[in-house]
């Protein structure tokens, strides 16, 4: 017998927003990419700490107007609405009481074992959402990989990347696109310790 091939369900945002609502999914933390539901891997006390320290650094400088979202949902297209660790966007929070965000001009991704996931999905998918730049924070190597100048793609997941990627480190700063007033210091986003086989240490 010739196996007929499986069929998958395609979720739209609308469909996906509705389960979110209805409380269907608990506790459980998932995102919309791309029509599929993706589950969020558990995040380790070194990735929380940097993912923290990222959103402080970014809150002690943005001017008036803007603001943090830590995890929440952003509206790219029909079928992705995912939650970046952070997005940068204008405005207070209440302007995103009925609808979460559609146009996001940073993106954060803290990273550890996502890397590959954030560095060909995602940023696939938020090149092709319009996203005006996209930082990985590379949890591992403590540098930061900024992409900006979206274009089309092909041959990547969603259709789209980056043109340019710059890396960055500590001793580094970086400069948001949106805000060109606005000076990043990458050393604000790594603790003063290292970690070493799951143990944290003074670096040498």
């Amino acid at each position: 017998m010739t196996q007929t091939p499986l069929s998958t369900w395609r979720w739209s945002r609308f469909r996906y927003e509705k389960l979110v609502e209805s409380g269907f999914f608990h506790d459980e933390h998932v995102e919309l990419i791309g029509g599929q539901l993706i589950v969020a891997e558990p995040q380790g006390t070194y990735h929380a700490t940097v993912l923290t320290r990222v959103d402080l650094a970014l809150r002690a400088v943005l001017p008036a107007g803007w603001f943090v979202r830590v995890q929440l949902p952003v509206s790219l297209d029909d079928d992705s609405a995912p939650e970046p660790d952070l997005a940068v966007v204008q405005g207070v929070p209440d302007d995103y009481l009925n609808a979460h965000p559609t146009a996001v001009p940073l993106v954060v991704e803290v990273a550890d074992s996502s890397l590959p996931f954030d560095r060909e999905v995602k940023i696939s998918l938020y090149a092709r959402g319009a996203v005006q730049e996209y930082w990985i924070v590379n949890v591992t190597e403590r540098t930061v990989e900024v992409y900006r100048d979206s274009q089309p793609d092909a041959s990547t997941p969603s259709g789209a990347t980056y043109r340019s990627v710059r890396t960055v480190r500590p001793g580094d700063t970086v400069i948001p696109l949106a805000l060109p007033s606005t000076t990043v210091d990458v050393a604000a986003f790594f603790p003063v310790a290292e970690r070493r086989g799951g143990a944290l240490r003074p670096r040498s």
